[in-house]
């Protein structure tokens, strides 16, 4: 682009050149005629001071003036906006000399072809060769550069004044001398830009010396265009120079057409504004909607990290429906606020970048990233947070079953030990006879079996507590003193056991007679009594289940006890059957027997009372076993219930996600058809979450039953939960991409067959069908569509399409670099020039000027962000633009 307008640019400096070359070869019989030579010395000397007013000087005498060189060079660096050489102080001739050299080859190296003008006769004061040149000057930088109409120079500065004068009647600009001399060409050119500042309806042809003084002062004093000409001589001369007649005109065309480039600017300033303003608003937006949601995740992570167990069921229960309350009513508006937080921010990064403005970045620890961050720390105290509780409930039901068997068990073996100790500290063998004695010694062997079948309880009772001790029970202390008093009676007990023995057997010698019909019902009665004991306390116990599978092994169970009973009965009746022959005996034998047995304090009414009360128990438990069935089927049906739903919600939402990543790849219908199709897909999504509510009822069912698996399925709720709000995310984001895309559209002016030959390309190569090219599959997009690239060429690329070098290119980057490439948009140099244009060509700009050419608005905007100007030419009130477009644009792009 550059080099074609350099070439269009030479070949209009040749075609000027051609003109000059003609101006240059001076008439010189008109050079002769003193009113054109007046004419021209006035209208120059005017002409050079109003530019160098500029830098603070002028000329009084046009010949004179220049002689030394360092004035014209003034007026080159003033008038062409760049530095000559460093000119000679000195005042000797040689020095003025090199000062005019280095003016003429200035002049020359603008293609310039100055004829039989060199630097002595300017030094000598030539006024022929003085004014030639000036003429020169004021053709290469005041006339040639006009362009009208594919016309420039002369023949472009007449065509605007015949094309701006064209609807005036008695004008008819056809020269540059006769056609003006009744001046109302001048009052035209200015009624036709100002038309408040003349009332032309007024001005009469034969009135030249009022019209032309009229056209000079309101340019004097209006347009700041000095008066060049005088209109007695323009009257009085047959043909006025053309040479002054064309400098003056010119002046008219660079005021006018500064003024419309002036509106120009200011428009382009307006627009620049109003988008920075809004893009202002909607980062402050960002900021409050970021700050509040980490807000609310900073003060929710502490409870979700509370640990801290409660002792009891029902508190834990409270905890359990907190934690729901919180999932189905505080969670998901956060859920919407931290996607629509993602869509505002790249809604406004998409209008930075259309704007041609830097990326938006959030304050510190604000990022998007930060939030996502923040919201996996939230996800992830929340997923531990929900096993911990309902591990806990586990811990505790599983407490409080240990619990209570512990008291049975402490409670059956505190009620076998009562009166063991003192049954064994008893010294009734001194006095019994041997008789009695060998029946004390018997008894105190069936106790010792009996003390030894008791062992196992005890064991279980200490296991218990160590469990309990174990799982971290509040009332641990309490158990482990009952079990510690058990323990140390059981001590006890052993240690008295053992000395009444050795008492017996010390005593056994003296004693012979035995009775083994008594010993006989005491080793049978004493194991019977105990599995009886058993038996009762297996058929009391309290069970625990948690499916069919285990209720119905505990049933097989209970059957095959049932079986037993028969057996039991036999052994019942054949221990009875000896007391019934011991009862014979005595009665045909005679025998004194006073007391019970004297082997065991187990009698047949004992033995009958427990075997009724095991055969009492049997139903009870059939009972229990029978209602604890039901509620396993019952629970099996919420399982099923469940699992129906999930199985089907499960893989439907998958398949809308895939569905939707799809439809983000296709290219179907114009832009807006897909953003319909993807708002209708939307709302049929929205219009499914009554099954996510009924599948969340289910859910809470399944949870108030105690039930923790579910072979049926293998999705869970929080499965459920996740894969909801991730659709729910993705369809937005998929909205708010298309939505982007419409914004690129139309901000660069990109047609629907650009954006679909960009999907094409895109897709194309995106090989994965992710939505996302690598690095290396983006390269070869770019060498496929005509791009020759370079290592230092593409890293440039990699680094606008991915700023956080992450190694992928989205689509919406592809779009956003196609849509540069082949866009234009306000740069910060065209900012910078618009700005420059307000300032009349200043490095620095005024308030007034300011409030003269934007709104009132958006001129204190600019005026509260500029800084002071420091410049060496800085006067009073002066406002550098340079620190504005560093503020707009980032100074890397200045």
């Amino acid at each position: 682009m550059y080099s074609t307008a350099r070439l269009d640019n030479m070949d209009q400096y040749d075609d000027d050149t051609v003109y000059m070359q003609q101006e240059d070869d001076w008439d010189r019989d008109m050079l002769l005629d003193p009113a054109w030579e007046k004419q021209q010395r006035k209208t120059f000397t005017a002409w050079c001071n109003s530019h160098l007013r500029k830098a603070g000087t002028q000329i009084e005498n046009i010949e004179e003036d220049f002689r030394d060189g360092l004035k014209l060079m003034l007026l080159l660096e003033v008038i062409s906006g760049e530095r000559l050489a460093k000119p000679e102080r000195g005042k000797m001739r040689v020095h003025k000399i090199s000062n005019v050299n280095k003016a003429l080859n200035f002049i020359a190296s603008k293609g310039v072809k100055l004829v039989s003008i060199g630097a002595e006769e300017i030094v000598d004061g030539n006024a022929k060769m003085t004014l030639g040149m000036i003429w020169t000057i004021i053709l290469r930088f005041a006339i040639q550069d006009i362009s009208v109409e594919e016309t420039s120079a002369k023949e472009g500065l007449l065509l605007w004044c015949q094309r701006k004068t064209a609807p005036y009647k008695n004008v008819n600009i056809q020269n540059f001398h006769i056609s003006w001399k009744d001046g109302l060409g001048f009052c035209a050119l200015i009624h036709r830009h100002r038309p408040e500042l003349i009332d032309y309806g007024k001005l009469r042809k034969d009135d030249p010396m009022t019209n032309l003084n009229t056209a000079f002062d309101v340019a004097e004093k209006y347009l700041d265009i000095p008066k060049m000409l005088d209109a007695e001589d323009i009257i009085s001369t047959l043909r006025p120079d053309e040479k002054a007649v064309m400098t003056y005109v010119s002046c008219y065309y660079h005021a006018f057409s500064g003024k419309q480039k002036a509106e120009t600017a200011a428009n382009r300033i307006c627009k620049v504004l109003a988008v920075n303003q809004e893009n202002e608003q909607l980062m402050e937006d960002y900021e409050k909607l970021a700050s509040d949601l980490l807000e609310w995740i900073r003060r929710t992570i502490p409870w979700l990290e509370n640990r801290m167990p409660e002792n009891t069921m029902q508190a834990m229960q409270q905890k359990l429906e907190d934690f729901r309350d919180y999932r189905r009513l505080h969670k998901p508006p956060k859920v919407q606020e931290k996607c629509q937080l993602e869509i505002n921010f790249n809604t406004l990064q998409t209008k930075l970048r259309l704007s041609n403005r830097p990326a938006f970045m959030p304050s510190e620890g604000k990022m998007v990233s930060d939030i996502n961050n923040a919201w996996g720390n939230l996800e992830g105290a929340e997923k531990g947070y929900e096993e911990w509780l309902l591990n806990e409930i586990r811990r505790l039901e599983r407490l409080d079953h240990l619990a209570e068997k512990f008291r049975q068990k402490a409670a059956i073996h505190e009620a076998w030990t009562e009166g063991k100790e003192e049954m064994l500290q008893k010294r009734d063998y001194e006095t019994a006879t041997l008789s009695e004695i060998k029946a004390l010694l018997k008894k105190h062997e069936a106790f010792e079996s009996d003390l030894a079948a008791h062992q196992d309880r005890v064991e279980q009772i200490a296991a218990i507590a160590q469990e309990l001790n174990e799982l971290d029970y509040y009332d641990s202390p309490s158990v482990n003193a009952r079990c510690q008093q058990i323990c140390d009676q059981w001590d006890s007990l052993g240690a008295l056991t053992q000395k009444r023995s050795e008492a017996l057997q010390r005593t056994e010698k003296l004693l012979e007679t035995i009775d083994q019909l008594y010993l006989e019902f005491a080793k049978r009665a004493a194991p019977f009594n105990n599995w009886m004991e058993g038996a009762m306390e297996d058929l009391q116990d309290t069970f625990i289940v948690h499916t069919i599978e285990e209720i119905q092994g505990l049933s097989t169970a209970h059957e095959q006890f049932k079986a037993t009973l028969p057996e039991a009965d036999k052994e019942r009746q054949a221990i009875l059957g000896i007391h019934n022959e011991i009862a014979k005996i005595v009665q045909t034998y005679h025998v004194n027997i006073t007391g019970t047995n004297p082997y065991t304090t187990i009698n047949p009414q004992e033995v009958n009372a427990k075997w009724d009360k095991v055969r009492q128990l049997v139903p009870q438990r059939d009972q229990a076993l029978i209602e604890e069935h039901a509620r396993q089927q019952n629970n099996e049906r919420l399982r099923r219930q469940f699992a129906n739903q999930a199985n089907v919600i499960g893989p439907w939402i998958q398949t809308k996600m895939e569905e939707i990543g799809r439809i983000s790849m296709e290219m179907h219908g114009t832009l807006e058809d897909q953003l319909t199709h993807l708002r209708q897909y939307e709302k049929s999504i929205v219009n499914y979450k009554p099954k996510i509510d009924q599948l969340e009822g289910d859910h809470q069912l399944i949870q108030e039953a105690l039930i923790f698996d579910n072979k049926h399925t293998k999705y869970t709720m929080e499965h459920i939960r996740v894969g909801w709000e991730q659709l729910l995310t993705t369809i937005a984001r998929t909205i708010n991409e298309i939505e982007n895309q419409i914004l690129t559209r139309d901000a660069k002016g990109i047609s629907q067959d650009q954006l679909n030959e960009f999907r094409a390309s895109f897709n194309h190569f995106d090989r994965k069908r992710t939505g996302i090219m690598d690095a290396e599959d983006f390269k070869t997009c770019l060498i496929s569509m005509g791009y020759n690239l370079g290592e230092n060429e593409f890293s440039r690329i990699m680094s606008i399409v991915d700023p956080n070098r992450m190694g992928i290119v989205t689509f919406q980057a592809f779009i956003d670099f196609m849509s540069r490439e082949t866009a234009d948009t306000d740069t910060a140099d065209q900012v910078m020039a618009s700005f420059k244009v307000l300032a009349g060509d200043k490095n620095y700009i005024l308030a007034d000027e300011l409030r003269r050419e934007l709104p009132p608005d958006q001129a204190e905007y600019c005026m509260a962000r500029m800084a002071p100007y420091t410049g060496p030419d800085a006067v009073p009130g002066a406002l550098d633009y340079m620190s504005f477009s560093t503020a707009l644009y980032g100074e890397s792009d200045l």
